[in-house]
């Protein structure tokens, strides 16, 4: 049992190819379909003001904050605001939250790092609050792989095959 595990969440755009992808990822632990950062106090569905995210829970003497930034900016396109592929809206926008001050210097020293820093519209804040998504949601495209997805399917599969 992994007893250094820490968490993390990853907003990009629909959660389905987020979490299909993280997964993937040497160090990820589990993952977890939901929503972050809301509004609304109720569970009755309107998640008003949530992101879509992944809940991901990574061994970091594997794999570090930093990484995981570089592997997540892979799979999204962080200049968009609310839209990642055809998905519209405030629920689709790009974040990186944290309840660990350290994971969210990480995220900012990484895009800080980038040349193209000034055009990225990645959210990095504390994490407020975190919904489950309902269990329809939760590794949804191992279910339905031809559901809709924005990711490309060579980039869902990019780093599962050196998991084996």
């Amino acid at each position: 049992m992994i007893t250094t595990a820490e968490t993390i969440y990853f907003a990009g755009g629909c959660l389905w190819g987020v979490q299909a992808f993280i997964k993937t990822l040497k160090g990820v632990v589990s993952t977890q379909a939901g929503r972050v950062n809301g509004t609304s106090n109720t569970l009755d569905g309107a998640y008003d003001g949530y992101a879509e995210c992944v809940k991901t829970e990574f061994d970091p003497e594997i794999v570090t904050v930093t990484q995981l930034m570089e592997y997540f900016f892979e799979i999204i396109d962080p200049y968009s605001v609310n839209q990642q592929g055809n998905d519209v809206g405030e629920k689709y926008r790009t974040g990186v939250y944290s309840k660990t001050p350290r994971h969210l210097e990480d995220a900012e020293n990484y895009i800080a790092g980038r040349a193209d820093r000034d055009k990225i519209a990645v959210e990095v804040l504390p994490l407020i609050n975190y919904v489950k998504s309902a269990e329809e949601h939760q590794d949804r495209l191992d279910r339905c792989p031809d559901d809709y997805c924005h990711i490309p399917q060579e980039l869902l599969h990019k780093y599962s095959q050196s998991m084996l």
